[in-house]
């Protein structure tokens, strides 16, 4: 009988020639080297964010009254998507100082060109109304054009207290936005024309805001490589 050693040693020479099967051991070719994975610049790292100026931060919005009564249970049905729009911005460039941190400066300029109601010439895109946060009320989510490429995404919420408030932000090249239940997906074109990138935001009760809860690659319409419209 031969010994646990030999076996061992049997078993690896056999690993090294190449891979077994009917035809005998046939030869893997060569593998490459393996390399462990090198650090850049170990030395450097970002100071924390501040709470106030960290973007996708839950914010009730200043300079809009409270919902009351019976209007509560609409939601944000019946609230102007412009005024919310307007006052939330105008707080955001305020707070960060017009470094874009929290809203592209641009976005105030580009919402001077609307009237009361959303107009051709208007960039705001029109409000859509879904139940994000599973409360059986609407939310309102919209986004403000600023180049004909990039775009402020926001959602908001009513509060139990009446208050509005902002739960996601996101400045971003929206390729395409989904909803589905208590899901927002936003899809952004990447660096490889095949693909766009996937984020899935959900509702988180303990931070009040919608949390990004998956990041994926996903092909482009048409498939087999077929490459994203620039």
């Amino acid at each position: 009988m031969r010994s646990p050693r030999i076996l061992a040693t049997a078993a690896l020479q056999a690993a090294t020639a190449g891979c077994a099967d009917a035809e005998g051991l046939q030869s893997s070719g060569d593998l490459g080297t393996a390399h462990a994975p090198q650090s850049l610049w170990k030395e450097y790292r970002p100071d924390r964010p501040d709470p106030a100026q960290q973007p996708g931060t839950a914010a009730v919005v200043p300079g809009i009254p409270e919902v009351t009564g019976a209007a509560r249970e609409k939601g944000m049905r019946g609230v102007d998507p412009l005024a919310v729009v307007r006052a939330d911005m105008k707080a955001s460039v305020t707070q960060d100082g017009g470094t874009g941190r929290l809203v592209d400066p641009r976005a105030l300029q580009r919402l001077a060109l609307c009237t009361q109601a959303v107009d051709d010439d208007c960039p705001l895109r029109p409000a859509v109304l879904h139940d994000l946060t599973g409360d059986g009320r609407d939310e309102l989510i919209t986004a403000v054009d600023l180049d004909g490429r990039l775009s402020e995404l926001r959602v908001y919420t009513l509060r139990d207290d009446g208050r509005i408030a902002r739960i996601l932000s996101r400045r971003a090249v929206l390729e395409g936005v989904e909803v589905a239940a208590e899901h927002l997906a936003v899809r952004e074109p990447t660096s490889n024309s095949a693909y766009v990138a996937v984020s899935d935001y959900v509702w988180d009760p303990a931070s009040g805001t919608m949390n990004l809860s998956q990041l994926t690659l996903d092909d482009c319409p048409g498939g087999n490589g077929a490459r994203c419209a620039p």
